[in-house]
Order: C-alpha cells, then structure tokens, then sequence
C-alpha cells in the first residue's frame, strides 16, 4: 500500500470531514461574511497637537461616517509598545462590502493629514475571529506576521488550532484572529501565503512565560514554525480612535 504523508493526509482528513458535514478550517473561511482590512500608518507631527490625536480629530470627522456609509466598522486601533516605532498605528477595519466605496474610503484614509507613509493589507479570517467578534479590552496585543509555503496553510491552521488547545487554558492568553492575507503578486513569485496573528496576554510577562518550549502548545507550535519561511511580531496596546 502506498504511504500517505502528512499533507495528503490532512487533504483527506479534510475531504471526509466535508462528506460528514463538519467544516474544516477551509470551509469555515470560504463561508466567512467578513472581510478586513489592516492599516499600518506612520503618523508626522501635527502643529499643536499629537499626531494620534490629529488623526482622531479628521478620522472621527471624516473616515468613520465614510466607513460607515460604504459598510465598514472599525475593530480596534493599536499603539506601540515593543517593536514599533512612537508615530506607529495600526487599523483594523470589517467589511460586508467589498465595493468601490470601501476603496475610496480607504484611499481618503491613507493619504489623509497627518498620515506620512502606511501599508493596507486587506485580509479574511480564517479559524478565528467569528462573526463579529471583537478584541478584548485591557493587556497586550502581540501582531506576528508570517510567511508560509502557500501549500502548507492547511497544516499550518490545523497546527495553530492544536496549539491553541493547551496554550490558552495554560496562559492568560487568548488569541483574537489568524488571518490570511491576500496574495500579491511578489507572494505569488515567491510561493508563499502571508497571515497575521493577533494574541491578547495579559502582559509582556505572560508573554515570555507562554514560549515555555516544553509545553504541548509550544511542541505544536514549533512544528508550525517549520512550514514558516519568515516571521516578525510586535507588541501593542488598544487605543481609542
């Protein structure tokens, strides 16, 4: 009988769990009703005021209504906290529609005073979140971007819910969302697939604690890195907007 590897195998894991009605990961994302975008910004001082409080003065004013109107909400706004820069931000932004209202909001967005340079990647949720879940208030949010071989985000979901299994019990942790983001041209040249994880902890000390190597969470985790290419994180703050 011919050998099934690993791969082969969750396809056909997959392929069953269609035929009995369970949704697999793949499936839970093709049905998801949401689309998002993430803005990462870079803010230049505004005259007489902080540039985050600029920001807020003009989004409230002008991008939140325009959001609203083409069928957006805001999520959650970031600040830094490790590995960002002070004038750094991030968006998170939901969607029903994906028209040419959410483009032109956002393209206001993005060249908008006091905004000196940003990148939008626009995103689906994977496994996490679901419907209209939004992040908790209070502790830390750790954004981890990472490259995968395209051919492995199968796996590479299955692992992360195996992890997450014994990781958030464990630790005062919980994840918000894994999203994939959509291919560019240059992802595609490269055979890679991009996702974002946002993890709440409690603090920067429970962080440290969770990559414990010897727990079942982080012996998952440590297979998961071996379909990783790349990966870089910072830790943030929500913040009002």
């Amino acid at each position: 009988m011919q050998a099934i590897n690993r791969r082969q195998g969750l396809a056909l894991a997959a392929g069953l769990a269609l035929q009995a009605g369970v949704p697999t990961a793949s499936a839970q994302a093709a049905g998801a009703r949401y689309m998002y975008d993430y803005l990462f910004l870079d803010l230049s001082p505004a005259s007489g005021s902080p540039p985050r409080a600029a920001l807020a003065a003009r989004f409230n004013a002008v991008d939140r209504p325009a959001i609203a109107a083409a069928g957006g909400e805001v999520v959650a706004a970031f600040a830094p906290q490790l590995g960002w820069n002070s004038t750094e931000m991030a968006l998170l932004l939901r969607w029903r529609d994906a028209g040419p209202a959410r483009e032109a909001a956002m393209q206001a967005l993005m060249k908008a005073v006091p905004v000196a340079a940003g990148a939008r990647h626009t995103l689906r949720p994977t496994v996490r979140p679901a419907g209209s879940d939004v992040p908790l208030a209070g502790g830390i949010y750790v954004h981890r971007w990472f490259e995968v071989e395209a051919d492995s985000l199968a796996e590479f979901l299955t692992l992360s819910q195996e992890g997450w299994r014994d990781f958030e019990p464990r630790f005062e942790a919980k994840v918000f969302g894994l999203f994939e983001a959509t291919r560019t041209k240059a992802d595609r040249a490269a055979g890679v697939t991009r996702l974002l994880l946002m993890t709440r902890y409690r603090d920067h000390g429970v962080w440290e604690q969770s990559r414990d190597p010897t727990t079942a969470g982080m012996t998952a985790f440590a297979r998961r890195q071996r379909l990783t290419r790349h990966s870089r994180g910072a830790s943030t703050l929500l913040t009002a907007l």
